[in-house]
């Protein structure tokens, strides 16, 4: 028997990405937490990707679905920002959804330049679906994590989320300089 043929009859067992063995090479070598979060992100997104696909809904549509669950009715460029994305992607993700049967787009009556994004029966009833399957994707993600650690991730990461809108209105002002301490690991992102 060839080595090739051994490794077909018995076959490794292997993460279905190498984003596990990534991430535990990445927190031993000190990785920069913008990679962290980067890697968490990516994980979260393929796994729901995965699920999102099994009711036949593009990962793109998900946010605007989510939107328009809590806001039906919404005008494209109000929809743009509440999903924090830019209007021609929204118009093209808009025209696929309207395709498959989720949304219509109506002209208000007062003025005929303004069109409005509703949801139709079949994009309200994706509801029932999707969002028990993004919770499964949290639980999944979530498993074994004390409850005190996500609580500190959470203050952690409205922290940064807070730091980088301020600084997003500064942009010319040079960064703080960080107290030793404050942080594990680099400070680089």
């Amino acid at each position: 028997m060839n080595d090739m043929s051994k490794s077909n009859d018995k076959k490794e067992h292997r993460p279905a990405s190498g984003n596990a063995v990534h991430w535990r090479r990445a927190a031993a070598a000190d990785e920069r937490l913008a990679h962290m979060i980067k890697d968490a992100y990516r994980g979260l997104s393929r796994t729901l990707q995965v699920r999102l696909k099994q009711h036949s809904v593009l990962y793109g549509h998900w946010t605007f679905l989510r939107v328009l669950w809590q806001t039906d009715g919404l005008t494209q460029r109000q929809l743009s920002e509440q999903a924090g994305v830019m209007e021609p992607t929204t118009f093209s993700a808009l025209q696929s959804m309207e395709k498959q049967g989720y949304l219509t787009r109506e002209k208000v009556s007062t003025n005929r330049k303004q069109i409005r994004i509703f949801l139709t029966p079949k994009g309200a009833a994706l509801r029932s679906v999707l969002l028990p399957a993004a919770v499964e994707v949290n639980r999944v993600a979530l498993a074994g994590i004390p409850a005190d650690d996500l609580a500190a991730t959470r203050r952690t990461l409205l922290a940064i989320i807070e730091n980088l809108a301020a600084a997003e209105l500064r942009p010319d002002e040079e960064a703080a300089p960080m107290d030793e301490g404050t942080t594990h690991g680099r400070e680089d992102a």
